[in-house]
């Protein structure tokens, strides 16, 4: 095995930007630091303030597309968020203080015939992963371009919104790792299980609209409609760019 972490990315809140890091400090038994560490709750959601709720509580890319176009920059020193879209003008704003400037922003790109967004969920005590584990996501990027020949053209990876991914590795050799212990840098990880995807990944991260079907491209290819895996950290440590993976039992 050689792999290597290729890039990092958080997405602060859920389903509504990315943002690119270089290196990252994990907890055991933690989330990403400041990775959906907020959600946006929409009009027919049932969702108990400070407690982990699933993922159909709130508005998501496999529901409006348009939001895979959103980048995202997190000032943790101010708790201020920009935000940027093709469609939209840049936003700056504090998702716990001043939830409706980014209701007006965010609600021309939301479908009329879909719940709308009406408010932005925080639980302190973790991100508001779609597993009610605290998950962080592995990727291969060797997995990312078998799925690109399956289709006869280049898949962002930008596309599944992972958390870590990993090059110089066999396609799906992620899939192994299931139940097995792994470091990558100086953290620990138990790999849970492999990650169902949903129509979120068929949505362009630079337009916003769909434009591939990748789930098709999954069953066809491999019967499955799995990518990436989700790891627990099991022993705190640093990632950065760079830093190789090892199975360690």
């Amino acid at each position: 095995m050689s792999g290597e972490v290729a890039h990092i990315w958080r997405h602060p809140i859920k389903s509504h930007g990315r943002e690119k890091l270089d290196t990252i400090d994990l907890l055991q038994g933690q989330t990403m630091p400041w990775d959906r560490a907020w959600a946006v709750a929409h009009t027919k959601a049932t969702v108990d303030a400070g407690e982990w709720s699933p993922c159909a509580n709130f508005s998501r890319v496999a529901h409006v597309p348009a939001l895979q176009a959103i980048t995202s920059k997190l000032d943790v020193a101010t708790n201020r968020i920009t935000l940027t879209h093709p469609a939209r003008p840049e936003l700056t704003f504090d998702p716990d203080n001043e939830a409706q400037i980014f209701l007006d922003w965010v609600t021309p790109l939301m479908p009329k015939k879909r719940p709308q967004s009406s408010r932005i969920i925080r639980v302190p005590s973790r991100g508001m992963t779609d597993t009610d584990f605290p998950s962080i996501s592995l990727n291969n990027l060797a997995s990312n371009r078998a799925v690109s020949n399956q289709m006869g053209t280049d898949i962002s990876p930008q596309r599944w919104r992972g958390n870590i991914w990993l090059d110089g590795l066999g396609a799906w050799e992620e899939f192994d790792w299931i139940g097995k212990r792994i470091s990558i840098g100086t953290a620990e990880f138990t790999v849970q299980e492999r990650i169902e995807r949903c129509k979120a990944t068929e949505a362009n991260p630079q337009t916003g609209t769909r434009d591939a079907d990748t789930l098709d491209a999954l069953m066809s290819g491999w019967g499955h409609m799995d990518f990436g895996v989700y790891g627990v950290v099991s022993k705190s440590g640093n990632i950065s760019l760079g830093d190789k993976i090892r199975v360690l039992s």
